[in-house]
């Protein structure tokens, strides 16, 4: 039986959204600034086989690619839909860094747009061995292999790239803070042959919570599951007992996405984020997904019963 984490980690999620364009080292410094324990890139690959971060391989509502290159505008199947747009595995690496970074939210601040370009993995890990030198704490990353098994069928496997680019930074063994996470089963299977850093296996809550049996049979190849705030406590507020159950099979909780918007809170909670957060906690939840980093760390301290640790400190 694995215990809850008796503190649970705030990853920043694709660093500060709620703030600044998602996925740039802006964005990823200001989350280390406040506090965040993890940096979370998405990964895709571009033309020539680099690893940048994005949420998705179609970029035009998160950068100005539509005005850069028109003419690549296309249309692809990716995962079994049919998807229209700019794509990164149509852009050589060099190109891509052309691009500047946009709000994908519309009542988000946009005073950033168009300011920052993409990073790549190399520029986000340098970051963060910088950071935890400098602060004299260690930075996490936590990355998302992107539609692996897509960009395998195009030849642009990103595996064996992700781990030796971890490797070179200095992330390599099991107890340095790294979790490499993926919605695709056969994917985090292929990488636990190549690589002993802990793995996270993403759900899909459309698909139904899994079965302790289901949990026994993630355990036997990753090390924590990423699920969705409703996986684990339902829409009436009620706990479903996955927390619990996961913890049983021997696997860490780590929940997505909290945002501080009350849209996006759960009802339960009342348009409340540190009453949603500090619920998550009660519940023994292993870490949690933040795109206000500096939010899920002052609910936790509160939650501790301390004051706030100094940034420079923690």
């Amino acid at each position: 039986m694995t215990e809850p984490s008796p503190i649970p980690i705030v990853i920043a999620h694709r660093g500060v959204p709620g703030l600044l364009p998602e996925h740039t080292l802006e964005g990823y410094a200001r989350a280390i600034a406040m506090g965040a324990d993890y940096i979370e890139p998405d990964l895709v690959v571009t033309k020539d086989g680099a690893l940048v971060a994005r949420h998705e391989n179609e970029l035009s509502l998160t950068t100005d690619v539509a005005a850069r290159f028109p003419e690549r505008r296309t249309s692809k199947v990716v995962d079994g839909a049919r998807v229209q747009g700019w794509f990164a595995e149509d852009l050589t690496l060099a190109e891509l860094q052309q691009l500047r970074a946009r709000q994908a939210f519309a009542h988000r601040p946009h005073d950033h747009d168009d300011r920052h370009p993409i990073p790549t993995l190399d520029e986000i890990l340098a970051l963060a061995v910088t950071e935890s030198a400098a602060r004299r704490r260690p930075i996490g990353v936590y990355p998302e292999t992107k539609h692996p098994s897509y960009f395998e069928a195009l030849g642009l496997p990103q595996g064996p790239t992700l781990v030796h680019a971890l490797a070179a930074h200095g992330y390599a063994r099991r107890t340095d803070p790294v979790f490499v996470q993926s919605f695709e089963r056969g994917n985090l299977e292929v990488l636990r042959l190549q690589t002993d850093l802990p793995l996270v296996q993403l759900l899909d809550v459309t698909l139904g919570n899994p079965t302790p049996t289901g949990l026994r049979d993630i355990a036997t190849y990753a090390d924590a599951i990423g699920v969705e705030k409703r996986a684990a406590i339902a829409d009436d507020g009620a706990d479903t007992g996955l927390i619990g159950a996961a913890h049983d099979a021997g696997l860490r909780v780590h929940v997505y996405t909290f945002r501080d918007e009350p849209p996006f809170v759960a009802r339960w909670a009342q348009g409340d984020p540190a009453r949603e957060l500090t619920r998550f906690y009660d519940l023994g939840v292993d870490g949690v997904f933040a795109d206000r980093a500096d939010t899920a760390l002052a609910v936790r301290a509160s939650w501790l019963g301390k004051a706030p640790v100094s940034k420079d400190a923690t």
